[in-house]
């Protein structure tokens, strides 16, 4: 047994159950084992070193943080130019998790608190984003034609106190803008149910209504979100609405925030990768501020739902 300080990553494959069910198992387990060769090669070139493939996805290790960071940059900016075959047209996304830290490695196999923190940050990645923990990015800030978004400090599962997180963008395309942090959560406490619960959106001309068998609902620049937003600054997958506990329950999962204001409250709440209950009636603005005229809303009202305060 050896244990050393390393860079751990996992990256994923997102979406390969869809690709099962669009292209039949033949050819989305050839697409699937096709892509994870082609990250297996590209992570062995870049000086790193593939523990094991997982499925639908790769953990590996990397001597240097800065090394781990620039393989994955170059694996998301290649993989977004490539066409997998035989998928032809489809072209799945990846997200990645990176930490460091010291890693035991026992016959080929590693283990330890560097390797629990990469799964879950991966785990909690949306598609096409990199996530790594505050000793990566300090290590890899020098990085050029990168920018790294800091998250604040975010809960992740197993782990006692919240860790500063940061996403490294790797779109060397997309605008930079200053981001604030989190500004905290209203506490609702319980909710009781009064009956068929339902949440309608409202935005331009477009209007949706959604009940609790319709979560989760995602919301997004993508053509194929529930909610589609035409505008640019929204992100591709911006935020997901789910059923929870009594409650409908919206995360933000964007690279620039999204903002919740209540009817008859005077303070905003932003999300930075974090979640609020929704109650009553009330706007959501999308990478934007509420004090940005030109901000993306949605309008929302939440029916059939009665707020015990405790």
């Amino acid at each position: 047994m050896n244990e050393e300080l390393t860079t751990v990553v996992f990256a994923d494959i997102v979406g390969s159950t869809s690709l099962y069910e669009t292209l039949g198992n033949e050819r989305a387990a050839m697409a699937v084992t096709e892509l994870l060769d082609w990250m297996t090669q590209h992570i062995q070139q870049r000086g790193g070193r593939v523990v094991k493939t997982l499925g639908d996805g790769v953990f590996s290790i990397f001597p240097e943080p800065a090394v781990a960071v620039r393989s994955m940059l170059a694996i998301m900016r290649d993989q977004r130019e490539r066409i997998v075959w035989p998928v032809q047209s489809v072209n799945p996304e990846l997200r990645v998790g990176l930490a460091s830290g010291e890693v035991l490695d026992v016959a080929g196999d590693c283990y330890g608190d560097a390797v629990n923190t990469a799964a879950r940050l991966c785990e909690r990645a949306a598609p096409g984003e990199i996530w790594a923990t505050e000793s990566v990015v300090q290590a890899a800030a020098d990085t050029p034609h990168t920018r790294f978004v800091r998250l604040g400090h975010l809960k992740v599962r197993g782990k006692a106190e919240p860790l500063l997180m940061y996403q490294i963008e790797w779109r060397e395309e997309e605008i930079s803008e200053q981001l604030t942090e989190h500004g905290g959560l209203t506490d609702l406490g319980a909710l009781d149910s009064m009956g068929a619960v339902q949440i309608q959106f409202s935005w331009g001309c477009a209007k949706q209504l959604f009940s609790t068998g319709d979560v989760p609902v995602h919301v997004g620049r993508s053509s194929e979100a529930h909610m589609h937003i035409d505008d640019p600054r929204v992100s591709r997958l911006h935020a997901k609405i789910d059923w929870q506990d009594g409650a409908f329950v919206l995360t933000d999962v964007s690279s620039f925030g999204t903002w919740v204001q209540f009817d008859g409250s005077d303070t905003p709440i932003q999300l930075r990768r974090d979640s609020c209950i929704l109650h009553g009636n009330g706007e959501l603005a999308l990478s934007l501020p509420f004090t940005a005229a030109d901000a993306p809303r949605i309008a929302f009202q939440v029916t059939g739902q009665n707020l015990q305060f405790g």
